[in-house]
């Protein structure tokens, strides 16, 4: 079991308590995944590109575990949506697919 600070504890609390305000019941996040995003993002892209990821990441997650892909949990849509964004952080703000389009990769 890993030691935790207090910060880490409040920011542990702060999640639950804000997932059961928005009643959203059966998700549980790794608050350190994704604080990591935000961090990898803010340094590769800007300091702001870190939260507003983080808002997209749940967004994406969100449609994906209400909609098209049946049986994924909402724990699985995170991380892979997680996953993705911090693919393409190395990349910055400029290049990558964005570059050329997305028609190839069916988004």
């Amino acid at each position: 079991m890993a030691l935790h600070d207090d910060s880490t504890l409040d920011l542990d609390q702060w999640s639950r308590r804000l997932a059961q305000a928005l009643q959203i019941l059966d998700l549980t996040v790794d608050t350190g995944e994704i604080l990591e995003l935000a961090r990898r993002v803010s340094g590769s892209v800007s300091p702001e590109a870190g939260p507003l990821t983080t808002f997209y990441v749940g967004y994406a997650a969100a449609l994906d575990a209400a909609g098209s892909r049946a049986g994924r949990t909402p724990d699985q849509a995170v991380r892979d949506a997680a996953s993705t964004a911090a693919r393409i952080a190395d990349e910055g703000a400029h290049g990558g697919q964005d570059s050329s389009g997305w028609a190839a990769t069916g988004q």
